[in-house]
């Protein structure tokens, strides 16, 4: 048995959503690590495209490609894989990363509020999977390795925090939920779809793991906060040949907070 070759991405083609900063960004660096070649998307042109110019220097140039798009929209999801498709001809492996969070008290939570945060976490996820999908099958053809999807949800979508983030809360246990049913649909044609639950991890999105991360392990099993090689290695994992048989699960990467509330 082989085990390196088992987490290879060696010659493997990723797109990932929201991957410039933050847990998008984490992932992004297990792929490159790996072998693979990595189109990061972001609404922000600027951060995008500085990311990619960074990892390229680490990694090796052109390793990581920038595609600025805002992909909270079916006209956006349409823009970016033509971007895609202008320099490859199959994807690998698609990380569904680009979230958003909201939180007002029951009583005063907006309508726009609830529908910017479903759109980007369970409605783009779907679609962009979909209008992805005659890539992904060219991805599985080609090199007779299943294609990957990796959904990122939330342990709030497992657990309840102590946050009144209502939209949040509904799109990740919707996101869990749906990876089982597109899971199941898809493994016979060669497409693989897991998820991720990830715990606290420092970003701009968690400025409470940022900020007061003393605080924060404090109340985890394991007394830390989530590193960036936490997030790389499970991704690393569910995108690779090791997590070809890991179908529609979700893997919770939070330091046990989510068996212990």
């Amino acid at each position: 048995m082989d085990i390196p070759s088992l987490f290879s991405l060696d010659g493997r083609v990723a797109l990932v959503t929201g991957g410039s900063r933050g847990i998008g960004r984490m992932i992004t660096e297990g792929l490159l690590s790996q072998g693979a070649r990595v189109y990061i998307t972001a609404r922000k042109a600027e951060a995008c495209e500085a990311t990619a110019t960074e990892l390229s220097e680490q990694f090796g140039q052109g390793r990581c490609v920038a595609l600025p798009v805002d992909v909270s929209t079916t006209g956006g999801i349409t823009t970016l894989l033509d971007a895609f498709r202008a320099q490859e001809d199959h994807l690998d492996i698609l990380v569904n990363n680009a979230g958003a969070a909201w939180a007002a008290s029951f009583d005063d939570f907006p309508e726009d509020g609830w529908d910017k945060v479903m759109d980007l976490n369970v409605k783009t996820p779907f679609f962009l999977t979909q209008a992805a999908k005659g890539l992904l099958l060219a991805g599985h053809e080609r090199g007779g390795n299943p294609a990957k999807v990796i959904n990122i949800g939330s342990i709030d979508g497992l657990s309840l925090n102590p946050l009144e983030t209502y939209s949040y809360h509904a799109s990740k246990a919707g996101i869990i939920h749906l990876t089982k049913r597109m899971g199941v649909q898809l493994a016979p044609e060669g497409i693989v779809v897991s998820a991720i639950a990830p715990g606290a991890f420092a970003s701009n999105m968690n400025k409470d793991a940022r900020d007061n991360s003393d605080e924060v392990s404090a109340q985890i099993p394991s007394r830390r906060i989530g590193r960036p090689q936490d997030m790389a290695a499970a991704a690393v994992y569910l995108a690779s040949a090791a997590g070809d048989y890991v179908v529609g699960t979700t893997l919770t990467v939070d330091g046990g907070v989510t068996i212990a509330r």
